[in-house]
Parts: structure tokens; C-alpha cells; sequence
């Protein structure tokens, strides 16, 4: 029995240009290099430019996801932004990409579910396009977090980046099997109790304005790194895969520690991990397509690989995706 499969047809990412080091950050609050390196991993971080937005960043790693699939724009039918930083309250910043792209057919829209949208709009995206309601979509995660961070804060300000990263997916007629290339199986989840320990202070309908980040470090940890679990074992059960079959872990890029102990409990050898932390810092939804973007690019994901996806967040929430290259 054939069935439809969103198939990874173009990856691209993005990347402000200024670079701002761990030195730096020491000049601004109290805190080491030293210090962030070994607790984060982190020992930089892009920063968006005075007047660069959001869906500026979005646009330039759709353009790059295109190009590297050699995708003409007209072709694409849906594209959902995850963010959780957009341009404006309303509209969309989606909507600015697809104007930008110069596409006038088809949905637009943004998708918030903090460092797990990336998953959560992947998720969205193959939905639709296993329906038929879509023949090929850009999905994209993007932020530009430096804007509702509070540069005194030295539990939080040391840990975002700015940065966008996306993927086109086309509708591909396949046999339903594990060996089908294309998004094998998603899964998410959400947990409302815990919406305190990873917010941000500040909302339209809450105190009118745009808030700064705020975070109980040792709880979203813990969370972080037991919230991986199930989401991945239902993505293994879903199609018969297990640890030993993934090629690549893609986990969201939160800290080195996270990342090492979601792994490990996982049972994925530390070489098949994706970490590109050090460079990008935490850059929440564009966090696990900027990597991708650097794996495939140095060659590491080749067609035919396994790759796990897989993300926590804000919320809580939390998901995986389990995806042939």
C-alpha cells in the first residue's frame, strides 16, 4: 500500500553577522568564560543588527534552503514560521517571508511553541501535506531572542543567539515503509503546569509590553532532559526503529549538559550527536535547522540517513520527529 511522505527536499540556515564572544558578555555582567564554557558549551552567539527582524532572518535561510534544492519559490504552497520572537504582534511574520519570496498563492503563518517550534511546525507541515492539502511547504524556525533578554541577567543572557535555520518538504508518493525517505513518524506534547519555570514577563494582554525572558535554570534542566524520553520512544514505536538505527541526533541546541544526558539516556553514541551549541548559542526554534543545515553541509547527513529530531521547550513542551534523508 503506497502513502504519502513529506520528503526533505532543500535545507538552508542564517546567521546575523555580528559575533558576540563569552569575553564580551564578561565586560557586561558578572561571570567568566570559563565559567559559561563548561556549564553551556556556549562560547558565542550571533546577535541581529539594529533593524534586522525577524522575518529578515527567516527570509535569507528560506532563500538558502531553496537554493540548495534548486526550488523555485512559485512551487511552494505553505509555509509555517516557527518563532517566538516575531516582527510585530499581527500579522504573521511568515506572511512578510512569503511576500517576500514573491509568492501570492497558498497559507502563510507563524507557529509558537518556543525552542520545541521547529519540531511542532515540522510536525504541522507534514500533516497537511499527507492530507493533500499542500504539495510543498517551507518550514522555518526563527528568532531574534537578544531583543526580550535582560542584559543584566547573567543566568539567561549568556545563553541565546540569534539565528534562522529552514527545510522545504515535498509530497512524495512512497511504500510506507521505515525505508521510505521522508518524515517517518512526529510526536508532541505539552505540559501546562509547568509554564512558570521558562517564560517571558511581558504580552500584549498582560502588561503591554514585549517582556524579558526568565528562567529556573535547574528545572527546565531536569525537564529538559526527562521530557526527552517519551516523545522519542513513541517515534521508535511508531515505526520499528530503535536507538541503534539512528544515523544522527539533531536535539535542540540548549547547553552541552542537556544535550549529552538527553543522548545518553537515549542510548545514541556521543559520535552520531549534531552540537552546534559552541558556535550559535541557544537559538530556541531556528536551533535544530541552523544544525542540520551545518551537518548536511560538512557532509555528515547523507541521503539514506536516520536522523532523530528532537526538542523541549517554554510550556512545557516537547516533541520528536524521526526523519529519512
Amino acid at each position: 500500500m503506497t502513502t504519502i511522505r513529506s520528503v526533505i527536499v532543500g535545507c538552508g540556515s542564517y546567521l546575523p553577522a555580528r559575533v558576540v564572544t563569552n569575553a564580551e558578555i564578561v565586560g557586561m555582567v558578572e561571570t567568566s568564560d570559563a565559567w559559561i564554557a563548561q556549564r553551556t558549551g556556549i562560547r558565542e552567539r550571533r546577535i541581529a543588527a539594529k533593524g534586522e527582524m525577524t522575518s529578515d532572518l527567516a527570509l535569507n535561510a528560506a532563500l538558502a534552503a531553496l537554493a540548495s534544492g534548486s526550488i523555485d519559490p512559485a512551487s511552494i504552497d505553505l509555509i509555517i514560521l516557527a518563532t517566538a520572537t516575531p516582527d510585530y504582534t499581527f500579522p504573521a511574520s511568515a506572511v512578510t517571508v512569503q511576500a517576500g519570496l514573491g509568492i501570492t498563492h497558498g497559507a502563510a503563518f507563524d507557529l509558537q511553541a518556543v525552542c520545541s517550534g521547529f519540531v511542532f511546525a515540522l510536525a504541522t507541515a507534514d500533516s497537511f501535506l499527507r492530507t493533500g492539502a499542500f504539495k510543498r511547504a517551507l518550514v522555518i524556525g526563527a528568532e531574534t531572542f537578544s531583543r526580550i533578554l535582560d542584559w543584566k541577567d547573567r543566568s539567561t543572557c549568556v545563553l541565546f543567539g540569534d539565528g534562522a535555520g529552514a527545510v522545504v518538504l515535498a509530497a512524495e508518493e512512497a511504500s510506507g515503509a521505515s525505508a521510505d525517505r521522508g518524515v517517518l513518524a512526529t510526536r508532541l506534547r505539552s505540559d501546562g503546569r509547568f509554564r512558570d519555570k521558562l517564560y517571558v514577563d511581558g504580552g500584549p494582554s498582560s502588561t503591554g509590553t514585549a517582556g524579558y525572558l526568565r528562567m529556573e535554570g535547574r528545572d527546565v534542566f531536569r525537564h529538559a532532559v526527562a521530557g526527552t524520553v517519551d516523545a522519542v520512544e513513541a517515534v521508535f514505536a511508531d515505526t520499528g526503529c530503535g536507538a541503534a538505527d539512528v544515523d544522527w541526533y539533531v536535539p535542540h541546541q540548549a547547553n552541552k549538559r542537556i544535550i549529552a544526558g538527553a543522548a545518553h539516556r537515549l542510548g545514541i553514541a556521543p559520535g552520531k550527536v549534531i552540537m552546534t551549541v559552541e558556535k550559535h548559542g541557544n537559538t530556541s526554534a531556528a536551533s535544530i535547522p541552523l544544525a542540520l543545515d551545518v551537518a548536511v553541509g560538512d557532509g555528515r547527513i547523507k541521503a539514506g540517513d536516520l536522523v532523530l529530531l528532537q526538542a523541549v521547550g517554554g510550556g512545557f513542551t516537547w516533541g520528536a520527529a524521526l526523519v529519512r534523508w
